[in-house]
């Protein structure tokens, strides 16, 4: 996922999700749990290529392990970008990346689609993470990708602690039908993450085609959601695109008058235990 100048990555989802599912032999741990088992011994220089991978490097792993993260670690997008602040940080490229000597390089998307055959070959395992379309993906992941860089138990306590706030979270009584916008016009129907967020905060999707779609302004001109949930509209550095649904007037009615939960563009970014932070607001509204 090369990422664009607007950080909208929902947009980037809905451009890249069908590539993701057809590659999914590609979404697996590299080179790391041979036979199933953990890295016998805990890398000592880690580095992450893409903020996706920095969240899950940030959260599971000893500071003084981390060598380098992505130049977007400390982004607004970033959950963990408080962490990551006086870290080093390296481009994406093969020749930065191997000029820092490496134990280990973790992957969702950095350095492009052959950057894990590529590092291996040059005598760097790298843990590709795998991609979360469910709650319980992420909950899979977090454990895998902590197995992946030597940390099992701490994989398996964040695991624990997404299960007890999803278990906090109460239930609701008549559902709202919820609309999911982004600045760049985006939506996301049904069997996605998003979709799965909104489930399980107890709520209905408005959207009700599967995959990521443009808003669905026809219909909204005849049907109202209950509920807008307003992503990435918190960013800074956003640029919404000029033919953007979400300019046109009956998406921006839609927000001056339906009720709307705001969530942070970081939440949302990419798959993880984060995502606890959007569903608990949304359960709230």
């Amino acid at each position: 996922m090369a990422r664009p100048g607007f950080r909208d990555t929902s947009a980037l989802a809905w451009r890249s999700s069908e590539v993701m599912r057809h590659n999914t032999c590609l979404l697996t741990v590299v080179a790391l749990l041979a036979g199933g088992a953990a890295l016998a011994d805990l890398p000592q220089r880690v580095v992450s290529l893409d903020y996706c991978a920095d969240q899950f490097v940030l959260e599971l792993l000893p500071r003084a392990n981390i060598l380098a993260l992505s130049p977007d670690a400390a982004k607004e997008f970033s959950y963990r970008r408080d962490a990551a602040s006086g870290l080093p940080t390296v481009r994406p490229v093969a020749e930065d990346v191997l000029a820092l000597q490496p134990d280990l390089v973790i992957r969702s998307y950095g350095g492009g689609p052959r950057a894990a055959a590529f590092f291996e070959r040059a005598g760097v395992p790298v843990l590709q993470m795998p991609f979360a379309n469910s709650i319980d993906d992420i909950r899979q992941m977090v454990v895998t990708v902590a197995n992946g860089l030597g940390v099992p138990e701490r994989g398996i306590e964040v695991r624990n602690a997404m299960d007890k706030r999803l278990a906090a979270i109460p239930s609701a009584g008549t559902a709202k039908q919820a609309l999911y916008m982004t600045p760049n016009g985006v939506t996301s129907g049904t069997g996605t993450l998003i979709d799965d967020m909104l489930l399980a905060a107890g709520l209905v999707n408005f959207e009700q085609r599967a995959g990521w779609h443009a808003l669905p302004l026809e219909a909204l001109a005849y049907e109202q959601p209950d509920l807008i949930v307003a992503a990435f509209f918190d960013q800074e550095s956003r640029h919404p695109l000029m033919w953007s649904a979400a300019r046109h007037p009956v998406a921006q009615r839609q927000l001056r008058e339906r009720e709307t939960v705001m969530l942070q563009g970081a939440w949302t970014s990419c798959g993880g235990w984060f995502l606890l932070d959007a569903i608990e607001a949304l359960a709230g509204s």
